[in-house]
């Protein structure tokens, strides 16, 4: 019964984290729709990632990170840097002439690549990201006092909820993808742009920095 209410916290607040509309949400979305399905799970892999570095850092060093966190500084800096980085990738975005190409597999390397460290960075660099999962931790796993085994059952559950999650929305946005034209994808990606260069500003608000 431990386990069972274990994972159904964990699912609901994968579920939770799932549904949110941020810049990682639309990052991801315009990436599947300009490139393609395969880009766009790529993409999903560098927030994944960032998640699960996020997890084990808060999970083995929670009293040395939440004191970083909780300083101000921390808020400030992370914050200036997290909303410069997403304006700058809205600006590219509203700036940038998109060229739709139906065949995914003409990405290069270094394409996957620069996917990969857009859904990474986007994630990682929002100071918020670390205070929910720090939060999680806190609150789910520290003061419960679970760990071990436990603990892994618990993450997982979030974190399953996460990837199928971003597969669904992946194969979604493929399946829109090929009934769109360029003109739409060019005003999408304006629409992208724009709401990246929102979330930035707010961002900078919200940690202070303007």
């Amino acid at each position: 019964m431990e386990y069972l209410s274990l994972i159904s916290q964990g699912l609901f607040l994968g579920l939770a984290l799932a549904v949110m509309t941020g810049p990682i949400f639309v990052t991801l979305i315009q990436i599947a729709l300009e490139k393609g399905f395969r880009a766009g799970i790529v993409a999903c892999t560098g927030e994944w990632i960032s998640d699960f570095i996020i997890i084990g850092l808060g999970y083995f060093f929670i009293q040395r990170i939440n004191t970083i966190v909780e300083d101000s500084a921390f808020t400030y800096w992370m914050g200036l840097l997290g909303g410069i980085i997403l304006i700058l990738f809205g600006v590219g975005a509203l700036l940038k002439k998109v060229n739709i190409s139906f065949n995914s597999s003409s990405h290069t390397a270094n394409d996957y690549f620069s996917f990969w460290t857009k859904g990474f960075l986007v994630n990682t660099v929002n100071p918020f990201t670390f205070i929910f999962w720090l939060g999680v931790i806190s609150t789910y796993v520290i003061k419960t006092k679970i760990s071990g085994l436990k603990a892994f059952v618990f993450f997982s559950s979030i974190m399953i909820v996460i990837i199928v999650a971003d597969i669904i929305k992946m194969y979604l946005a493929k399946t829109i993808r090929k009934k769109l034209k360029q003109k739409h994808f060019t005003f999408m990606s304006r629409i992208a742009g724009t709401g990246l260069i929102i979330f930035g500003i707010v961002l900078l608000f919200r940690s202070h920095v303007i």
